[in-house]
């Protein structure tokens, strides 16, 4: 019984150790929002709220908020790709955003608020591209505003924007149903969303 047991820990510390967690970075207005979102996701193993896509160092909420900086509010997505590949991440991230709107997510307005697909490196860069290609293609929208960006640097937002819609579930509640974003992606993108 005890050697099934070792062999058992063994088994779960090699699958722990060969799973490759990998990151990504999406900006879909309020990060308090998309980081809800991604964290729903089967497969993904954490979301971090941040800002990148800016030319100042170190930015703080207040200076993002301002406009000037360059940035826009954004996640950095870190997911198993044994579970869930990155092309299941662009699909679930355009199905959470409205992409037919110019420096604006839903009541959020400012170019801190843009949508964008930040990759880090050439894989993810051609897979974003070829994903924003095929929603074109389809026609299902007029103009497709989402910028697709290389990363840069990402910076971590204050601690009390992380996991905002745990640590404040009134107050998020409240913001995400007023700002209607998820009237607004259900009739971009109907029921399964």
């Amino acid at each position: 019984m005890k050697r099934l047991l070792m062999t058992a820990v063994l088994l779960l510390y090699a699958a722990t150790a060969n799973a490759e967690t990998k990151t990504a970075i999406f900006a879909g207005g309020c990060f308090w929002c998309i980081e809800a979102d991604f964290e729903k996701l089967s497969g993904v193993v954490a979301v971090e709220s941040g800002y990148i896509g800016g030319k100042s160092p170190d930015p703080t909420y207040e200076q993002v908020s301002r406009g000037g900086t360059g940035h826009t509010e954004a996640v950095r997505v870190s997911y198993d790709a044994a579970k869930v590949s990155y092309e299941t991440l662009l699909d679930y991230f355009w199905r959470h955003i409205d992409p037919t709107v110019k420096d604006r997510q839903f009541c959020d307005v400012g170019s801190q608020y843009r949508s964008g697909i930040y990759f880090q490196n050439g894989t993810e860069e051609k897979l974003a591209r070829t994903s924003k290609a095929a929603l074109e293609k389809s026609g299902r929208f007029a103009r497709i505003y989402t910028e697709i960006e290389a990363a840069g640097v990402f910076y971590p937002a204050e601690e009390y924007h992380q996991d905002y819609y745990k640590k404040n579930p009134i107050r998020y509640q409240y913001y995400r149903q007023g700002c209607g974003r998820d009237a607004r992606v259900k009739s971009l993108w109907g029921e399964a969303h």
